[in-house]
């Protein structure tokens, strides 16, 4: 067997060629780019920033414009928390993290919530946005118009998940600026952030926070974040007495660097932080629900073809009866004071004080409709969860733009998604311009045409 022998001048040149790639050779990098934003959250006075205007990939965080989403559509009557929601094939296949749903599955909305908020669950993130607009690319335009109310003018959303798609990109700025309205416009649902673990429906899940959330005193949310185009990223909020910091990474190289160097910023807010802030919670943006676009005409099936008049109910001689007539009276007139005081406040109209005696006004009927002159055309004020939520809107809104709405019937119709708030029996050019009203008082509105 024959030995080959280096030669010195070989040897020397593989010497050299090691030397060169350890250290003349460029190095690769795959690290995400770094990105930071610290605020008192009392004020929203920026207290440090770093990058954090540059496009970058929000990974899961994006979830917390999907739960904002979500939280806003059950306070205005789109959906309910104990709505079943089907799982479409589009959820039920998105890659992990996920809850593990099943296409045809039908599963309580409230526990997609809990699992998108604690497990970051991409699967009940995509089923939240196709309950509530049908399609994905349908809600990530919803996202869009959110984000734009909410001054999030660096943002585009292209999916309610955050997996990496291009285009979809945001920054450690308006990631913040949705921190701080998840937590002051939803202050009820917060707590879901601060959860160690929680049921979905299906199993219990462990909060993807929950390291920090241990580790950091005050510590109570909101949202982490990674992918490998990201890295990970991280939106924390913490309080301490009568302070309360929020802190954003992006690019963060492990979740163990990431926690630590947000609770270094966090210190560094706490340091920076007066103690004594007076509180301006954000404020909270106009109505961009779904279904129809404000000012977008609906056609319906059928017109209005009679006028339908309430009748009273016989009452009998009976003790009993009686009593559960003047009960109800009584229910009823506090409902409308309360519509009326309501009304006068949003309209800027002198309140009367409910110490001095109010004096009842005349009666108008405002369920009155003619079918004569083309009055087939209505409005609609909105969804509500119960027919009892929809009659109190409509007395509302009634009371007041009594000017336009006066003659009309006011109705509510049931449909699968809620209880629909309708004035019926006007005009097109009647509909449009009470709607253009109502608007204008940030009532949201949309006219209904004839079939």
């Amino acid at each position: 067997m024959k030995v080959r022998h280096t030669s010195p001048a070989r040897m020397g040149l593989f010497v050299l060629t090691l030397l060169w790639i350890s250290i003349g050779a460029p190095v690769v990098s795959f690290a995400a780019p770094y990105a930071a934003m610290v605020i008192d959250s009392r004020s929203g006075e920026v207290l440090h920033s770093r990058n954090a205007d540059t496009r970058l990939h929000p990974a899961s965080l994006t979830k917390m414009m999907t739960l904002y989403i979500a939280f806003e559509a059950v306070k205005n009557g789109e959906i309910s928390l104990d709505t079943k929601v089907r799982i479409s094939k589009n959820a039920a296949a998105e890659p992990p993290s996920k809850l593990g749903l099943r296409s045809g599955q039908r599963i309580k909305f409230r526990f997609l919530i809990r699992a998108a908020a604690v497990k970051s669950a991409n699967d009940a993130a995509t089923a939240i946005g196709e309950a509530l607009e049908g399609s994905e690319a349908a809600f990530a335009r919803r996202m869009n118009r959110t984000a734009k109310a909410l001054g999030m003018s660096n943002t585009t959303f292209k999916n309610a998940h955050g997996l990496t798609e291009s285009g979809h990109l945001s920054t450690a700025r308006d990631m913040t600026t949705l921190g701080r309205h998840l937590l002051y416009d939803y202050p009820d649902y917060y707590n879901l952030f601060s959860r160690r673990s929680t049921h979905a429906g299906i199993k219990e899940v462990a909060n993807t926070n929950r390291r920090l959330l241990n580790a950091y005193r005050g510590a109570d949310g909101i949202k982490t974040g990674y992918t490998r185009a990201a890295g990970f990223n991280l939106v924390a909020s913490a309080e301490r007495g009568n302070e309360r910091i929020i802190a954003t990474v992006f690019g963060g190289r492990s979740t163990a660097s990431r926690n630590a160097k947000v609770a270094e910023l966090l210190d560094l807010g706490f340091k920076r932080a007066p103690s004594n802030v007076a509180l301006r919670k954000p404020n909270t943006p106009s109505y961009k629900g779904g279904g129809v676009p404000a000012g977008k005409t609906v056609r319906v099936a059928t017109a209005v073809k009679k006028s339908l008049r309430p009748k009273l109910r016989p009452v009998t001689n009976e003790p009993e009866n009686q009593a559960v007539v003047i009960a109800a009276a009584k229910i009823i007139e506090h409902d409308i004071q309360s519509a009326l005081l309501q009304a006068q406040e949003e309209t800027g109209q002198a309140v009367v004080s409910a110490e001095a005696p109010v004096q009842p006004p005349q009666p108008r009927v405002v369920t009155r409709i003619s079918t004569s002159g083309g009055r087939h055309w209505g409005i609609n004020v909105g969804r509500f969860n119960s027919r009892y939520a929809a009659e109190k809107k409509l007395l509302k809104t009634a009371l007041a733009e009594m000017s336009t709405l006066d003659g009309t019937l006011r109705k509510v119709t049931k449909s699968k998604r809620g209880f629909e708030a309708n004035f019926m029996g006007m005009s097109e050019e009647s509909a449009d311009l009470a709607c253009r009203r109502l608007q204008a008082r940030q009532i949201t509105c949309y006219t209904i045409g004839p079939g």
